[in-house]
């Protein structure tokens, strides 16, 4: 991060810190560890060879942000959140986009929360309660990467993502939020801005969640145009339960994207797992993913990944990690120089601020 950014950051802040009916807050993760791959590049891509790297955001996403909230009276309030993705490894940020992973403002009420601005498909939303590795590994969980659409993989541009390898955060979108007891509805409208055309690169899509005791369900459909009238359809639905100190969850997802007038690819992810509580410091998760994938006159390809994961809590805001994944890809899905199996190895720490 630039040292400007940084100034302007905290000049930002200050204000806002000094108000008392506005709360304002500077938060972050800072996660890093060494990562050793088998058959998959430091970027977890399909590979012949060996890596070992420093890697940044293993376990969760390394980030910085500022959140904002206003009480306006009468139950309304209003709320902004920018943010953006770090390498610590590099001191870089992670996308050509400063805020690449929000910049909204909205409000809110008893009737629902609405928010405009760069932020989360419905899908990411839907997947992370019941997602088995609780939404850790983003570059390599299969439903972050696939059913969530961060890397689909499909070379085109889904959306207003400003990206043609995945779909998971939109720009000019619309999302409403509303919690009416153990149900939250979600719908999502992002404009694709495209002159002559009002389909052309937009989306929308709608999801329910229902939480209460020791169950959770979670799903949601999206709908996603390229800037051609191109379609992608995703849908996803999950569930996870908490008995004792184990929570199990599990989850299937599908999308199907035209990738030309003439060509398209189906992908399924199927997924299960169970996290648990050791004591109030010791977590261990073991996940398993599976992934098909259809191509319009192509061989039906794959890959199965499993995880074991292990993370200590040294405090509230501090923790030690390790994790191991195997990758068994499936019908050439690897390419034909790769190996047709991967290994990953990571050992880190995590801190939250």
């Amino acid at each position: 991060m630039k040292p400007q950014h940084l100034a302007w950051l905290a000049t930002l802040a200050t204000p806002a810190l000094t108000l008392a009916q506005t709360s304002t807050t500077m938060y972050g993760i800072a996660d890093t560890g060494v990562r050793h791959t088998a058959g998959m590049t430091a970027a977890n891509a399909p590979s012949s060879v060996s890596a070992t790297s420093l890697a940044s955001g293993v376990n969760n996403t390394s980030r910085f942000g500022l959140r904002g909230r206003e009480e306006l009276g009468g139950g309304l309030y209003a709320l902004f959140n920018f943010e953006t993705g770090l390498n610590i490894d590099s001191g870089s940020t992670a996308n050509a986009k400063f805020f690449d992973r929000a910049a909204i403002v909205g409000m809110g009420g008893a009737w629902g929360q609405l928010t405009a601005g760069r932020q989360t498909n419905l899908l990411a939303d839907a997947v992370s309660p019941v997602d088995a590795a609780g939404m850790r590994f983003a570059s390599f969980n299969p439903n972050i990467v696939t059913a969530a659409l961060s890397n689909h993989g499909l070379g085109v541009e889904y959306g207003t993502a400003g990206s043609s390898s995945g779909s998971y955060r939109l720009d000019n979108a619309l999302k409403y939020t509303g919690r009416f007891g153990p149900v939250t509805a979600r719908a999502m409208y992002s404009f694709g801005e495209n002159a002559g055309s009002t389909q052309a690169q937009s989306s929308a899509g709608a999801g329910l969640a229902y939480a209460a005791g020791d169950w959770s369900v979670s799903g949601a459909v999206q709908r996603f145009k390229t800037a051609g009238n191109l379609t992608l359809q995703a849908a996803t639905l999950g569930a996870a339960y908490q008995v004792g100190r184990v929570r199990l969850a599990a989850n299937t997802a599908r999308s199907e994207g035209d990738t030309s007038a003439t060509a398209r690819t189906q992908q399924r992810v199927h997924s299960a797992g169970a996290t648990w509580s050791v004591t109030g410091a010791v977590d261990l998760t073991a996940a398993v993913y599976r992934l098909d994938r259809q191509r319009t006159g192509k061989q039906e390809d794959g890959y199965t990944r499993a995880f074991l994961f292990a993370e200590y809590k040294l405090s509230r805001r501090t923790k030690l990690y390790a994790e191991l994944d195997r990758t068994q890809w499936r019908d050439g899905f690897q390419g034909a120089a790769n190996k047709d199996r991967a290994t990953g190895l990571t050992t880190g720490m995590l801190h939250t601020f």
